[in-house]
C-alpha cells in the first residue's frame, strides 16, 4: 500500500483525481473524507492543504504527493521530484501599480513587497542584489498595494485578470510552476515497485496524448510511398481489401504532424481516412 497526498480542493485537486483515474487508479473523491482508498489499486489518497504536502511527504506520513512545484521550492523540504505532470501550470510574478513606470529590477530597491512565497522571492532578490522588504501575507496578496500594506506584490499569476482588476501590472516572471509528483527519499522496496508502476502508467498516458491512430484505404500501387510517410512505431499494419488493387493501412502518428501527413497521403490517393484518439500506448 502506498499513500498519495493531494490538495483538498480546487483545480489541482480535480486535475490530480483526473490524472489518477486516467491511469486506472479509481479514488472516491468524497470531499467529506480526508483519506480515501483506491478500489482497484494498492494506494490511498490523503487530502491536505497544498502547502502541507511537501512536509508530509518528507516525513513519510505519505510516500508520494501531487503538488505545485512552487510549493516544493518554497518549503525547501528534502523530497524527490519524480516527474512533472503537465497540468496546474502557473507562474509567480512581481507586479506593481499600473500607473508606475517600470525600468527594471532596480525598481524594487527600498520597496515593500507582499507575498505568500517569501523564500522564492528572497532568492530572487539575492540573485539580483535587490534590497527590499518582504511583507508576508497569507490571504489576498493582490490588495496589498491598494491597502498601503506594500508597494508591490509577488504572487501566482494564471491569466492576469486578477492583477488587472486590482490596478496592477505584471513586470517580472520569476518562477514557472506546474504540478509535480514528489516522493519520500526513503521508500521501502515494495513502495518503490508501486511507484515504478505508477510512473510506467503515467508515461504511457503522456505518450498516448501526443499520438493519433490513423487508418485509411490506399491504392496498392502506392503502398510503399504511404509507408515512407507513415513509418509508425515499428511498422504499420497493412491489410488487403476485397476491392482488387486496394489495401487498408493502419498506423500511429504524432498529433502535431497529423495534418501534414494527411495532406501527403491524400496526394497519393488515400481515401476514407479515419483518425482516432488513443487511450493508452504501452511500449
Amino acid at each position: 500500500m502506498i499513500r498519495i497526498a493531494i490538495q483538498t480542493k480546487g483545480r489541482l485537486n480535480e486535475e490530480s483525481i483526473k490524472m489518477l483515474s486516467s491511469i486506472d487508479i479509481d479514488i472516491d473523491n468524497n470531499k467529506r473524507k480526508f483519506l480515501s482508498k483506491a478500489a482497484n489499486y494498492p494506494a490511498e489518497v490523503l487530502y491536505l492543504r497544498d502547502d502541507d504536502i511537501p512536509h508530509v511527504v518528507e516525513s513519510g506520513t505519505a510516500q508520494l504527493g501531487i503538488v505545485g512545484l512552487n510549493e516544493v521550492a518554497e518549503k525547501g523540504c528534502n523530497v524527490e521530484i519524480v516527474c512533472k505532470l503537465g497540468f496546474g501550470g502557473c507562474r509567480i510574478s512581481l507586479a506593481i501599480p499600473k500607473g508606475d513606470e517600470y525600468t527594471g529590477v532596480e525598481y524594487f530597491n527600498g520597496k515593500r513587497i507582499a507575498t505568500s512565497y517569501p523564500a522564492i522571492l528572497q532568492k530572487f532578490l539575492n540573485e539580483n542584489n535587490i534590497d527590499a522588504r518582504i511583507e508576508v501575507i497569507t490571504g489576498s496578496v493582490e490588495i496589498a498595494p491598494a491597502a498601503e500594506i506594500a508597494d508591490a506584490i509577488f504572487d501566482i499569476v494564471s491569466s492576469g485578470g486578477t492583477l488587472v482588476s486590482n490596478g496592477l501590472k505584471e513586470v517580472e516572471r520569476v518562477f514557472e510552476s506546474e504540478a509535480v509528483l514528489i516522493a519520500n527519499k526513503d521508500l521501502a522496496a515494495q513502495e518503490k515497485e508501486i511507484l515504478d508502476e505508477i510512473l510506467f502508467r503515467i508515461e504511457s498516458e503522456k505518450i498516448s496524448q501526443r499520438k493519433k491512430y490513423i487508418l485509411m484505404n490506399i491504392p496498392s500501387e502506392n503502398l510503399q510511398k504511404a509507408l515512407q510517410i507513415l513509418p509508425a512505431m515499428r511498422s504499420p499494419t497493412v491489410l488487403p481489401l476485397a476491392a482488387e488493387g486496394w489495401c487498408s493501412l493502419h498506423s500511429v502518428v504524432g498529433a502535431d504532424e497529423l495534418w501534414d501527413k494527411v495532406k501527403q497521403l491524400k496526394a497519393i490517393g488515400a481515401e476514407g481516412i479515419l483518425v482516432l484518439s488513443l487511450d493508452k500506448i504501452i511500449l
